[in-house]
C-alpha cells in the first residue's frame, strides 16, 4: 500500500461568485471526515466578478492549504487546469469544477486506487441530466475518439482524472497548446483504472461550456491526437479522381452510342462545384495542422500567471 501525504485539488473557475462559497463549504466539510489532507488550488481563468474576493474572505475551518492562481486573461479550462497542476504541491492531484457537479466521493475512491499502485484513475460519468443535443454531441464525440484517436477513451466521457507524481511530471514537462489534458493522459499509456460515478446537476450559476468551446475541443482533439482528418483528405481525393474518371468514361461511351446526346453544362457545373467544395474543405483541414505547427514553433506560453496567492491557516501572503 502506497503512502500518500495529501491530495491537491485543482479548481478552475470563470465568474463563479454565485456558487463558489457553496463549493468552499462542501470541500471544507468533506475534509472534516477525510483523513488525508487536501490542498485547494483555485485557478482564476479571467474572471471579471468578485469570485477571488469571496474565496479570500471565506473562513476555512478544516482545509488549511489554499492557493489562488490568477491568470492574465481567459485561456480556457484546459489551460487553467495545466496552470493549477504546475502549482500543486501534494503527491496526488486531481481537478474538479466549482459547480459541485463532481461527486466528492471521487476523492476517497480515487485515493484507494492510487494507493493500490495505479498511476491514474479516470472518473467516468454514469448519468447526468443534459439536453438531447448535448447527448448526441457527446455520443458522436466519444465514438469518433475511440475509433480514430484514443482507443482508451471511455464511452461515458472522462470528466476528471486523479494522478500520481509520475503522470504529473509528464504533463508539466509537455505542456501542449490547443490540446486536451484528458486525452494527453489517456494517450500516454500509464497504468490506470476507471471509476464510474453519478454526476450531479449544476448547483447554481451558468455553465461556461458553450457551443463554440465544444466545437473547438472537437477540432483540437482530432488535430492533436489523430491523423484521420489528413488521411480523409487523401481518401476523398482518390474517390473524387475515380468518380471523375468513371464520369468521363460514361460521357464518352454515351456520346458514341447516341451522338445526338447534348453535352450537359449543368452536370459540368455541378461536378466543378463539388470538386471545388471538397478542395476547399481539404485545404481547411491542412491549414488547421499547419496553423498548429506554426503555433507550436512560436513557443508562446499556453497561459500566463499574473499572481499567486497563498492562504495558509487563514493568513494570507502574496508571492
Amino acid at each position: 500500500m502506497i503512502t500518500v501525504k495529501g491530495i491537491s485539488v485543482v479548481v478552475p473557475f470563470l465568474n463563479e461568485a454565485e456558487i463558489i462559497e457553496k463549493f468552499c463549504f462542501a470541500l471544507d466539510e468533506y475534509q472534516k471526515t477525510f483523513s488525508t489532507p487536501l490542498e485547494l488550488v483555485f485557478v482564476d481563468d479571467g474572471s471579471i466578478d468578485n469570485t477571488i474576493e469571496r474565496i479570500k474572505q471565506y473562513n476555512f475551518n478544516y482545509i488549511h492549504k489554499i492557493r489562488i492562481i490568477q491568470l492574465s486573461k481567459n485561456y480556457g479550462s484546459h489551460a487553467a487546469i495545466r496552470a493549477g497542476l504546475l502549482h500543486a504541491s501534494y503527491d496526488v492531484i486531481t481537478w474538479m469544477g466549482s459547480d459541485l457537479q463532481d461527486p466528492l466521493e471521487l476523492l476517497d475512491q480515487g485515493l484507494e486506487k492510487i494507493k493500490l499502485g495505479y498511476d491514474a484513475v479516470y472518473f467516468e460519468k454514469k448519468a447526468v441530466k443534459v439536453s438531447l443535443a448535448e447527448k448526441m454531441f457527446s455520443g458522436i464525440y466519444s465514438r469518433m475518439m475511440r475509433k480514430y484517436a484514443v482507443k482508451e477513451f471511455e464511452s461515458g466521457g472522462i470528466n476528471s482524472i486523479m494522478m500520481n507524481q509520475k503522470v504529473l511530471k509528464t504533463l508539466n514537462g509537455n505542456i501542449e497548446a490547443n490540446s486536451s489534458v484528458v486525452l494527453q493522459i489517456l494517450n500516454s499509456g500509464f497504468k490506470h483504472t476507471t471509476i464510474t460515478l453519478e454526476y450531479l446537476a449544476r448547483s447554481g450559476g451558468k455553465s461556461k461550456w458553450t457551443l463554440s468551446k465544444k466545437i473547438k475541443l472537437f477540432i483540437d482533439s482530432f488535430v492533436a491526437f489523430s491523423f484521420m482528418p489528413i488521411r480523409m483528405v487523401s481518401i476523398v481525393g482518390i474517390l473524387m479522381f475515380v468518380a471523375g474518371c468513371l464520369s468521363g468514361i460514361f460521357t464518352i461511351v454515351n456520346k458514341f452510342v447516341d451522338p445526338t446526346v447534348p453535352i450537359g453544362y449543368s452536370t459540368l457545373a455541378s461536378i466543378m462545384a463539388l470538386g471545388f467544395g471538397i478542395t476547399n474543405i481539404s485545404l481547411g483541414i491542412i491549414a488547421e495542422y499547419l496553423w498548429r505547427t506554426y503555433d507550436a514553433a512560436r513557443k508562446r506560453p499556453t497561459f500566463i500567471v499574473s499572481e499567486v496567492i497563498d492562504i495558509e491557516n487563514n493568513s494570507r501572503k502574496k508571492e
